[in-house]
């Protein structure tokens, strides 16, 4: 929201009626004091005082402002569907549009940018963590049943063989995926072996 000029006798004045017209509470409102104003003498050359305010940004604006910007740029039509949970910290972003496909670029690669980029801006100045997930086309569970499936074929091929087979680079989010499927398999283990961005799990058999 841009900032709004208010006039009045005094400083406190002028901060009431900007709070009156923008319909919020103080502690929503963002001020700076461009002329404290003045009685002057006898009422002779006095001053209004005057301030610009404006509604402090929430989460949401600044996120949405964020993307909305950064599709603009990209000369993308997108719809951004966003629910933010204040107890959990969590934010939930659902992104829809003709060219989706342009968002999730290759294995989710765009889609995670993207996601890191507005949690960064979710938490700048935010006294508290906040999480945010950003998904469109239902990707994250396609994907997540496409590594979950992998896993279990991996696995079997590692009974069968008895060789450990090596993945291929993940990030950490869908390395978790493999570890959390595998993990209560009575015949392999799996672990991550390498450095960022080239970590990858490995599935081996228990000894």
């Amino acid at each position: 929201m841009e900032f709004r000029q208010f006039t009045a006798k005094t400083v406190d004045d002028a901060i009431t009626e900007a709070l009156i017209q923008l319909g919020i509470s103080s502690d929503q409102l963002e001020y700076e004091i461009l002329e404290k104003g003045s009685t002057g003498f006898l009422g002779i050359n006095s001053k209004k005082a005057v301030i610009q305010a404006r509604k402090k940004g929430t989460i949401e604006d600044k996120v949405r402002s964020f993307l909305e910007e950064m599709f603009e740029a990209m000369h993308l039509q997108v719809t951004i569907d966003m629910v933010y949970d204040e107890d959990s910290k969590n934010m939930d972003v659902d992104l829809k549009g003709p060219e989706m496909g342009v968002l999730i670029g290759k294995r989710g690669k765009t889609l995670d940018a993207i996601q890191d980029l507005a949690r960064i801006v979710a938490n700048k100045d935010s006294e508290e963590y906040v999480r945010v997930k950003i998904d469109t086309e239902n990707y994250r569970k396609r994907r997540r049943e496409t590594i979950e499936g992998l896993a279990r074929n991996i696995a079997y091929k590692v009974k069968r063989t008895k060789k450990p087979v090596s993945l291929e680079n993940m990030n950490a989010y869908e390395r978790r995926i493999i570890h959390s499927t595998l993990q209560n398999d009575r015949y392999v283990t799996t672990y991550s072996e390498g450095e960022e961005p080239y970590r990858h799990v490995v599935i081996a058999l228990k000894k």
